[in-house]
């Protein structure tokens, strides 16, 4: 299902998009659904959808990014949804894992939706043809970096997205993304001039490889608040304390930019929505390799929901 669902995104993208922003629209008048979570029904937002292309710098122009922008707009009346689309709201860029576009995003999106900030989930395997998974993906995060860049900058240019309050959050590798981001080393070489993104929302962006992997740097920190969620169980760092280890190593007043929180009894991805799994991955106990997992926590990931929105609601708003 998953593989057909990000076929069908490339190819609706490919087909109705034309420049960065023309694509097929939807919209989710004032409805009741019930959340992808174990929460009680609860009201969506009024929501403009996309499917956008954006263009993407140095060293990946000439390859092209897609995602779905969902902007909260008033639809109650003509006259409410005209004044909506005078106003400006912030946005949040949401990053996928290494097994792509999932059940999260939506989500995320739909929390941050009805908190009145706009979101952008951008798909990093499609543009490249890959499937996802450990031998599916780029061998370094940093060749997806442009897509966050470039998501950045698209958002910035929307007449209805405060350029100066855009937010990313991401998941395991789009949670490194996240991570790095915040590094003026890939900012500097990649945002765009005077423009950085103004609140970094890492999920178990495995920590320990940052400034001890060539090409993860994170120590040089933009200014941006982080806020790190993580599970005390996850297999990658293999130490429930590794992220406060990373923020501990950083210069005394960088650590005040940082926050981390660690789920108990949470393991790598505790906020999904499937079951648990098992699988390989070189990147498994701090690099050594081996066969870790997945698993849902319901507590955890409600409350990394309630964090998330309260997190950019106090960065962005």
């Amino acid at each position: 299902m998953k593989s057909v669902y990000l076929s069908a995104l490339a190819l609706a993208v490919a087909q109705l998009c034309v420049g960065p922003v023309i694509a097929q629209t939807t919209t989710q008048p004032g409805q009741m659904a019930q959340s992808a979570s174990t929460r009680s029904h609860e009201l969506v937002p009024d929501v403009k959808t996309n499917l956008v292309t954006f263009a993407l710098p140095a060293p990946a122009q000439a390859l092209q990014g897609i995602g779905r922008l969902q902007i909260p707009t008033d639809l109650s009346t003509p006259e409410a949804t005209e004044k909506a689309m005078r106003s400006k709201v912030p946005a949040v860029v949401i990053v996928h894992g290494t097994g792509g576009m999932d059940a999260k995003g939506p989500m995320y999106a739909q929390a941050l939706n009805a908190a009145g900030i706009a979101t952008l989930e951008i798909d990093l395997w499609s543009p490249r043809g890959l499937a996802g998974g450990w031998d599916g993906r780029p061998k370094h995060v940093k060749e997806t970096l442009p897509d966050a860049f470039g998501a950045l900058a698209y958002l910035a240019s929307l007449p209805r997205i405060d350029a100066q309050h855009i937010g990313i959050m991401g998941f395991s590798w789009g949670g490194v993304v996240s991570m790095l981001t915040a590094d003026t080393t890939y900012a500097g070489q990649m945002a765009p001039p005077n423009l950085r993104f103004a609140a970094h929302m890492p999920y178990y962006p495995i920590c320990f490889g940052y400034n001890r992997v060539p090409g993860y740097p994170f120590k040089d920190l933009t200014g941006a608040p982080i806020y790190i969620l993580t599970g005390a169980d996850d297999k990658y760092d293999n130490d429930a304390t590794m992220c406060d280890k990373q923020v501990a190593a950083l210069p005394t007043a960088m650590r005040a930019q940082v926050r981390v929180k660690v789920y108990s009894h949470a393991e790598h991805g505790f906020n999904n929505l499937d079951q648990a799994r098992s699988y390989m991955d070189p990147f498994h106990y701090q690099g050594r390799g081996g066969l870790g997992g997945s698993a849902p926590n319901v507590e955890a990931r409600e409350d990394s929901i309630t964090q998330t929105v309260q997190f950019f609601n106090q960065t962005l708003k």
